[in-house]
């Protein structure tokens, strides 16, 4: 079992404790666990299985959540965790992806009306009875409405770097069986979507159509949905995520890589070119009208070159004008990871982080990086124990010290600093001044209006010190919709006064994205990517942020953060 689902188990259990109004330090035992064991840089299992290793080595896990973690691995689930969906229904954990309701407000919903569904609760708010209940009111019940209608639309859908993780998984299994050339997944992971919704991974090789039949076999495997002699389908996993594994000739690898891989509307725009060009193109290959004879399939690049085309990267192919680029040879260089020399948003113990700030330089460091920014949180984050303006300069004193010892690495100074709901920053401009970089984002207030939102970025902007607007619309994927607000008004002001706009690659955001990013180029706003890492092991993830680049058809010139560090310096917005 991977950390992910072990801490998600914990994380449930303490919504459910809180629904159920259990004691608070109990409860957040539970999430500061959970919290932990996600971010534990060892497999929490290979712990647990390991008879010189104890559980309680972890951080937040004392004995009582040892044995809880030990009970999840022998079973899948633990004591507490049961008795509560004895008196809950498993179905009231789906009512906390609603936006608007916490634990509190749902235990209301139950104890008034026995709501324990997304049905229950739809009924509720159009039969105007959730705003008979304490503290809610009519927008509550609008704004419930507007969260139902867009969980359903993301129902089923996964995370991208948890659709990834799968096929790596899946990948290594088949390839040990042997005898196969390639493995590669194509559909919306290949393209870089920022969540998927099946995967489709193909095979090819002497043993390809062995490999289906290894695949219904896999342990994971919790229904299997078809077994054809080229393709196998099954849901995999406690998440259920439904798998396809397809067995290909490898004369026909590059036409099925190209056509399972996408968009639909990409696909639908180039069969429609290869008919006017007297040919026919599917997962087969491309084949003359007349006569069927084959004149590509073996590759991708053959086919998009025997369609005048130079060959279009996944990420790009959405039918957003990719076609008619490739034909006149103008697609744009696009950002590559290997071009990044610095993560410039990312946390330490000061704050919320779960490494010290020479442990995240040298994760850096070690990553091959010119420099970092260390960009603790501000005092408006008192959960987080954020900086207030004395600890703010104490830190900048800090890291000059740091820089003139040598860490191997640069350490640049910063913050990420809340930016309240009027606008106004959370620190004085006394402190940020002393910061090589400030990152300002939005953590409260995030339900505004949209003028308010609007004007709220807008006096943001104002502040003479801010360099980065932090992932600028606040959303938290398959939970929270970003805030509304003028988007193009805000992407022209902040290229009006040289402030960068972040592309936080943190899996659960993957703020901005592509057509929002296109927008602002096309205002001639700059870009950071940056990982927002909370642990070392979160470095990892610029991989996602620069895929959100490139689907935004963003080069390396785009990138602040691609430059080396002194031209990185000089790049930001002076005061």
């Amino acid at each position: 079992m991977e950390n992910i689902q072990i801490a998600r188990l914990l994380s449930e259990t303490a919504d459910l404790m809180e629904i159920a109004a259990e004691d608070s330090f109990r409860v957040r035992s539970y999430r500061n666990a959970a919290s932990a064991v996600e971010s534990c840089a060892e497999r929490v299992e290979d712990v647990a299985r390991n008879p010189e290793r104890k559980l309680t080595e972890i951080p937040c896990v004392g004995k009582g959540l040892a044995e809880v973690i030990h009970e999840i691995l022998e079973r899948g689930s633990f004591d507490r965790r049961d008795k509560l969906l004895e008196k809950y229904p498993p179905t009231a954990l789906e009512l906390l992806k609603i936006q608007g309701l916490g634990p509190k407000s749902i235990a209301l919903l139950f104890e008034h009306y026995r709501v324990s569904t997304i049905d229950d609760l739809e009924r509720i708010c159009q039969e105007q009875k959730l705003r008979l209940l304490p503290r809610m009111g009519a927008k509550l019940e609008e704004k419930v409405l507007r969260s139902i209608a867009r969980y359903r639309q993301s129902a089923g859908r996964f995370l991208l770097s948890f659709a990834d993780g799968a096929a790596n998984e899946l990948s290594l299994y088949l390839s040990a069986g042997g005898g196969l050339d390639k493995i590669t997944p194509a559909g919306s992971l290949r393209r870089g979507r920022e969540t998927v919704g099946d995967l489709d991974l193909l095979v090819t090789g002497p043993n390809a159509g062995a490999a289906l039949e290894r695949f219904v076999k896999f342990p994971r495997v919790q229904e299997v949905l078809g077994r054809g002699e080229n393709k196998a389908s099954a849901r995999v996993g406690l998440e259920n995520l439904q798998v396809d594994v397809r067995a290909l000739p490898p004369e026909s690898y590059g036409a099925a890589m190209q056509y399972f891989t996408g968009s639909k509307e990409h696909n639908i725009a180039l069969r429609s070119r290869a008919l006017r060009m007297g040919l026919t193109l599917n997962e087969y290959g491309l084949d003359r009208l007349e006569g069927g004879e084959r004149v590509a399939g073996a590759t991708e690049e053959e086919i998009y070159e025997r369609l005048g085309l130079v060959w279009i990267p996944p990420e790009l192919r959405e039918n957003q004008g990719e076609i008619e680029a490739a034909a006149e040879n103008r697609l744009p260089e696009l950002v590559d990871e290997r071009q990044i020399r610095g993560d410039v948003h990312m946390h330490t113990t000061e704050t919320d982080g779960r490494a010290s700030l020479e442990e995240m330089a040298l994760a850096a460091k070690a990553k091959g990086y010119e420099y970092v920014a260390i960009t603790d949180h501000s005092k408006a984050l008192a959960m987080a124990n954020g900086l207030d303006e004395a600890r703010t300069i104490a830190f900048a004193k800090r890291v000059r010290a740091i820089n003139a010892n040598g860490l191997g690495i640069r350490v640049f100074s910063g913050i990420e600093c809340d930016i309240r709901r009027d606008g106004s920053m959370d620190l004085a401009d006394e402190a940020l001044a002393e910061l090589d970089v400030v990152i300002g984002s939005v953590h409260g207030y995030m339900n505004l209006e949209a003028s308010e939102m609007t004007d709220r970025l807008l006096r943001a902007l104002e502040c003479p010190y801010l360099h980065i607007l932090g992932h600028p619309t606040g959303r938290i994927l398959l939970h929270r919709e970003g805030c509304p607000f003028d988007f193009e008004r805000v992407a022209q002001e902040a290229a009006r006064r040289g402030v960068c706009l972040e592309i936080n690659a943190s899996p659960e955001r993957l703020d901005l994205y592509s057509p929002l990013l296109r927008t602002a180029k096309a205002k001639g706003a700059r870009f950071t990517i940056s990982t927002d890492a909370h642990h070392p092991k979160h470095l990892a993830n610029m991989r996602w942020g620069v895929l959100m680049a490139r689907r935004g058809w963003l080069g390396p010139s785009d990138i602040l953060n691609t430059q080396p560090a002194e031209t990185f310096l000089g790049s930001l917005r002076r005061k």
